[in-house]
């Protein structure tokens, strides 16, 4: 079984996943809980090992955004004999008494595995859902794949037709324009939809982390090597692995990935042996990969074995008529799920909607939606509703950027701090604000520091 364990306690968290791996099973740790939730959002596990207390963090809202991912995901609760907990009722599937044993783990286990082949026969209408799931089955709604937009027609028509054959496939686009979703709908599309979809996001670890996530690595390779791990190439053996901003790719990195693609071999690091990897590589990146290879960072041979197929998710602001649709959507989910009754939008929220170029693409307008709807005051969604949209801006240094225009007697630092404030306003984390600019987050302190933006 592929287990998740989320404890905030190293000692407790690593014998765990020692005694787990030792009978066979493919674990992975968080020692956040929102780390945890960003995991499952990414990957499937067939149980999580929720650790209560967990820190400082709620473990019945930890709990609850579980199994909003997945109303049916097997979460167990590691409390100590003399905790009290209720949590079986919010919606987990059994608590286990820590510290436990050998035994008792194993016998627990073959309970999950009953329980996993009793949701795989079952249908899924008669399947019983978790209390705390009943209402929040997803964060978003389901993203459309049709479109208005002639161009964005025929850029998924070339996807989905590529979906039924094992060719390497180059997803490219700003950011928030719901790549990893698109790819997730290839693999769905595809002849491997019954096998494993696993994520790696590049640019989220430091480069020995990432190579020991990808490739694995044996006990003693570096330090803190303690045990053989498995990599999520093996995790993701006769499927998909799916390679999130592998513009950031190390350099060091890629002549492995290359030798994957090209003979579908890796070693686990500090490990002579080969082995053989069946799996298909889906590829997705917000950065100009050509202007990388002219600037050293990015191999050319890498370059043309991921870009078999490529493709470019246009951006929301050239696709005025989706933009209405996925507003539409975004405004009736949330609707839904903040019990309102909203009927659409205003001629001033529309013109609004429009006006604005959404830089942020899918992940901002999910966010702007989101927030009108909880601020509506009335049936329909209006202009002021809306967050701080273009003509908005609250201050007179704002007011000021906002009319920084490209073209006009403006300096060259102008311009930038006009652009670096507004990506600050809408961008959900520096993370993605500096992914978005095409920097890094050490670089975007710096000039938030140098514009006195801290």
């Amino acid at each position: 079984m592929d287990i998740l364990i989320v404890d905030d306690q190293k000692p407790s968290r690593q014998a765990t996943s020692v005694a787990l791996e030792d009978i066979g099973h493919y674990v992975e740790t968080a020692e956040k809980g929102r780390l945890a939730v960003q995991r499952l959002k990414d990957e499937n596990f067939d149980l999580v090992l929720l650790s209560d207390p967990l820190g400082d963090e709620d473990v019945p809202q930890i709990l609850q955004k579980i199994l909003a991912l997945n109303p049916r995901q097997l979460v167990t609760i590691l409390s100590p004999a003399s905790g009290a907990t209720k949590a079986t009722e919010d919606g987990a599937f059994d608590r286990l008494e820590m510290p436990t044993t050998s035994g008792k783990l194993q016998v627990h286990l073959i309970k999950v595995r009953r329980a996993l082949q009793t949701q795989d026969t079952a249908s899924g209408e008669n399947q019983p859902q978790p209390a705390a799931a009943k209402n929040l089955r997803h964060t978003s709604p389901p993203l459309r794949f049709s479109s208005a937009d002639a161009k964005t027609r025929s850029e998924f028509d070339v996807l989905f037709r590529a979906a039924a054959t094992s060719a390497s496939i180059l997803i490219l686009g700003e950011s928030g324009t719901g790549k990893s979703v698109v790819a997730r709908e290839i693999h769905d599309r595809s002849h491997l939809k019954s096998k494993p979809f696993v994520t790696v996001n590049c640019p989220s670890l430091s480069k020995e982390l990432l190579e020991s996530m990808l490739f694995g690595h044996v006990k003693g390779s570096f330090t803190g090597a303690i045990r053989d791990t498995w990599g999520k190439i093996h995790a993701a053996d006769g499927g998909t692995l799916f390679l999130d901003e592998i513009g950031e790719l190390p350099l060091e990195i890629q002549p492995k990935l290359l030798r994957l693609l090209q003979e579908r071999e890796y070693e686990r690091l500090g490990e002579n042996r080969v082995r053989m990897a069946n799996v298909r590589v889906i590829a997705a990146t917000n950065r100009d990969l050509k202007s990388s290879i002219r600037h050293g960072d990015f191999r050319e041979d890498l370059y043309y074995r991921l870009n078999v197929i490529s493709v470019t998710v246009p951006p929301l602001r050239q696709r005025p008529v989706d933009l209405d649709h996925f507003a539409a959507d975004y405004l009736e989910f949330f609707a839904s799920q903040l019990d309102r009754k909203i009927d659409g939008f205003s001629d001033s929220g529309r013109s609004a909607l429009r006006r604005h170029s959404w830089p942020g693409n899918l992940r901002e307008l999910r966010n702007a939606i989101e927030r009108a709807t909880i601020l509506a005051h009335g049936s329909c969604v209006e202009a002021e509703d809306l967050p701080r949209l273009p003509g908005t801006q609250k201050s007179t240094t704002h007011d000021a950027l906002e009319s920084v225009g490209i073209g006009g007697e403006y300096s060259l630092d102008e311009i930038e701090q006009a652009h670096l404030s507004k990506v600050l306003d809408w961008a959900p984390s520096l993370h993605d604000a500096a992914a978005v600019l095409g920097i890094d987050k050490a670089t975007l302190y710096r000039k938030r520091k140098r514009f006195g933006m801290d």
